[in-house]
This record gives structure tokens, C-alpha cells and sequence, in this order.
């Protein structure tokens, strides 16, 4: 069963900064898209950034050109950096990887809660 796993939310006060990091296990496929996405209470989830296996990435208006998302160096692994935090970034931020075998597959991390107050 392919597992994801983030790490690096917590409290942090406005105009901080977080980083979170995503790893996947038990797969020896790479992840074609690695990506964020977040959830505040009474609230759909929304897409943060995405970003490809060649390195394209996407992100959304609410945090362009605060939030910085990459690959790591290690296989199958992701960092989300969160500059300039506001209270509206407040939510529980969950990994997402889209995966190819014989299909597409997605695969959901159990969420890490980011909370951005004073």
C-alpha cells in the first residue's frame, strides 16, 4: 500500500515562515505529479502548488510568489516553503502524488496542520 507522509506544520505567526515536506514509500514507481492541497474548516479543499517529475510547477493565486514548492533530492519526496504566512493560510495541508503503473493512480498523505496566528 503506497503511503504518503508529511512532516513540518505547526504554529507560526503572521509574516512566518514553515516548511513542509512529503515522502512516499512502497512504490518503485516515481510520482509523475507531487503536490499540496489544503482544507480550512467549512471549507472545500483547494489546490496549493503542484509540480511535476521534470520540475514544472503550478500554484495557486493565494500564494504565488510566497510559497515555493520543489522535489527533494531523495526519490518520491516534496517540500512546500511557506514565506510571508498570513491567518488565511490557516488549514490542514495534505500531500498528493498522481502516480502511473498500469493506470493512473492517486494517493492522499493524512494531513498536517498549519495554523498562522498571533
Amino acid at each position: 500500500q503506497v503511503q504518503l507522509v508529511e512532516s513540518g506544520g505547526g504554529l507560526v505567526q503572521p509574516g512566518g515562515s514553515l516548511r513542509l515536506s512529503c515522502s512516499i514509500s512502497k512504490t518503485r514507481f516515481d510520482a509523475y505529479i507531487m503536490g499540496w492541497y489544503r482544507q480550512a474548516p467549512g471549507e472545500e479543499r483547494e489546490l496549493v502548488a503542484t509540480i511535476t517529475i521534470a520540475g514544472r510547477t503550478n500554484y495557486s493565486d493565494a500564494v504565488k510568489d510566497r510559497f515555493t514548492i520543489s522535489r527533494g533530492n531523495a526519490k518520491n519526496t516534496a517540500n512546500l516553503q511557506m514565506n510571508s504566512l498570513e491567518p488565511e493560510d490557516t488549514a490542514v495541508y495534505y500531500c498528493n502524488a498522481r502516480i502511473f503503473t498500469n493506470m493512473w493512480r492517486e494517493y492522499w498523505g493524512q494531513g498536517t496542520q498549519v495554523t498562522v496566528s498571533a
